[in-house]
């Protein structure tokens, strides 16, 4: 394509605000994030009324810095693109809202966009050469998905978790030992200075799908341990907690991923999602990918977490493919991989 397709991109799905402008899919002029993070550290997690609240006090002025920066104005957009779903139903109805208002009132296509694949997406901006296809591990808050990357917009979910996805899991167990909220910036900060190898915590394997994780019992085998020790008057080491909770999580995540890139024939494999950012997450891969001939991509540690850049990128893809989303367009907080509301 001859012709450079430059689109706004609007996220707020859970508690960031944030737009960019994004030209070709892969190139960022601007991205924009504002986060609710502290204040919601207050409750010890995300309160999705207040996390409403704040997008609607935010997102005009999200938007408007993000044209600043870019140094461009809505005339020379060629669409707007914008999550729609997974996530809480609250703050996407602010985003689609200003979304269709700006496509409305700029005679602009309107682009609905899925959050998980934004997050694919995050792995183009970076990795100018990666192409499709290849397996992609989404771990975050919300999601643990492994990920059939077939071409741009079509995917295949081949594993996924039955209970907490990892990065709920590593909320839980930082609240667990006192470290609070967001969890997995913080064990993963601790576990640096604790051994590994100190307690040996499952790791849990599905029967029916040896894609699939489960993170729960692992969950509940280090709240036992912590009411073991308090109950026998034994002194926790926090950080042993923390590593040896990491490690059992890492583990799994890695063994299942490699798994599957081998099974499918594939040789590139990609990370994606808050948990994506984990310092030991991405070593152990970086390890595994290298000893199995694996090409391993990874973004950012900025845009693992919640971003513009990614649904506009993803956004481009969808364009070129003529998705078109009518003023109708709603907030899906459900929506599925692969599915168009």
């Amino acid at each position: 394509m001859d012709k450079d397709i430059v689109l706004l991109a609007v996220e707020s799905s859970c508690d960031e605000t944030a737009a960019a402008v994004v030209r070709n899919g892969r190139e960022v002029l601007s991205n924009v994030i504002s986060s609710q993070i502290d204040l919601h550290t207050l409750y010890g997690g995300v309160v999705p009324e207040i996390a409403s609240r704040k997008h609607i006090e935010k997102i005009n002025q999200i938007i408007r810095e993000a044209l600043q920066k870019a140094g461009m104005t809505l005339k020379e957009m060629n669409g707007i693109a914008v999550t729609y779903g997974p996530g809480l139903v609250g703050p996407l109805l602010v985003g689609v809202s200003a979304a269709k208002a700006i496509s409305f009132a700029a005679n602009i296509p309107l682009i609905g966009v899925h959050h998980i694949e934004g997050h694919i997406s995050a792995n183009y901006i970076e990795n100018k050469e990666l192409k499709p296809p290849f397996v992609c591990l989404v771990a975050s808050g919300g999601h643990s998905h492994l990920v059939l990357v077939k071409d741009y917009g079509e995917y295949e979910i081949i594993g996924r978790t039955r209970d907490d996805a990892a990065g709920e899991a590593f909320d839980k167990v930082a609240r667990a030992i006192g470290l609070g909220y967001p969890g997995g910036p913080k064990i993963d900060k601790l576990s640096k200075e604790g051994n590994p190898e100190a307690i040996h915590f499952p790791r849990a394997k599905v029967e029916e799908n040896a894609y699939d994780f489960s993170f729960s019992g692992l969950k509940s085998a280090v709240l036992n341990y912590l009411n073991a020790c308090q109950m026998k008057g034994e002194e926790i080491c926090k950080a042993d907690v923390a590593a040896s909770f990491q490690q059992a999580v890492v583990e799994v995540l890695v063994e299942h991923s490699i798994h599957a890139v081998k099974q499918y024939g594939y040789d590139k494999f990609a990370i994606a999602g808050g948990v994506a950012s984990n310092s030991s997450l991405r070593a152990a891969f970086e390890e595994r990918c290298r000893a199995e001939g694996i090409r391993f991509y990874y973004p950012s540690p900025i845009l693992c977490t919640d971003n513009a850049a990614m649904i506009g990128t993803a956004g481009y893809y969808e364009y070129l493919r003529g998705v078109r989303s009518g003023l109708d367009l709603n907030a899906v907080p459900n929506l599925k991989l692969g599915e168009r509301a």
